[in-house]
């Protein structure tokens, strides 16, 4: 497939975005978080994935697992406030799968949201292209 750019690469407009390149498919009080394919394509091949206990809860912005790549270790950053009420567990045996399909397989976690309306301040498709194109 050769170099991909942010311009090739897919940001399903159903999702929103934050800066420090996670989505969010909000779906009323809950919502599915992971990293967007701008990430995955920067990380290179993902080796592994921590993340955090159902029941933990963070604040927006926490720092809640890592992402380990052959090109580095990033850290993941909780987009929105809530507590856990899923983690995808096949990501344990098969990191891969966020690369594969980061927006739909390979997700990370499932949120229940302290404020559904926080969604709201978050960017749309278009708004993070143009953040990830920049």
């Amino acid at each position: 497939m050769g170099d991909s750019s942010a311009k090739t690469l897919l940001y399903p407009a159903e999702l929103k975005y934050v800066k420090t390149h996670e989505f969010i498919r909000a779906n009323g009080a809950e919502a599915v978080i992971g990293i967007t394919a701008f990430a995955a394509d920067q990380l290179g091949d993902v080796t592994y994935v921590e993340l955090p206990k159902v029941g933990s809860k963070y604040k927006k912005e926490d720092k809640f697992g890592v992402i380990e790549s052959v090109k580095s270790v990033s850290e993941l950053y909780m987009p929105l406030a809530g507590e856990v009420v899923a983690v995808n567990d096949r990501l344990a045996s098969e990191p891969e799968l966020v690369n594969l399909d980061c927006y739909n397989e390979g997700w990370m976690l499932k949120l229940k949201l302290d404020n559904p309306k926080d969604v709201d301040s978050t960017m749309s498709a278009d708004d993070y292209k143009k953040f990830v194109v920049e």
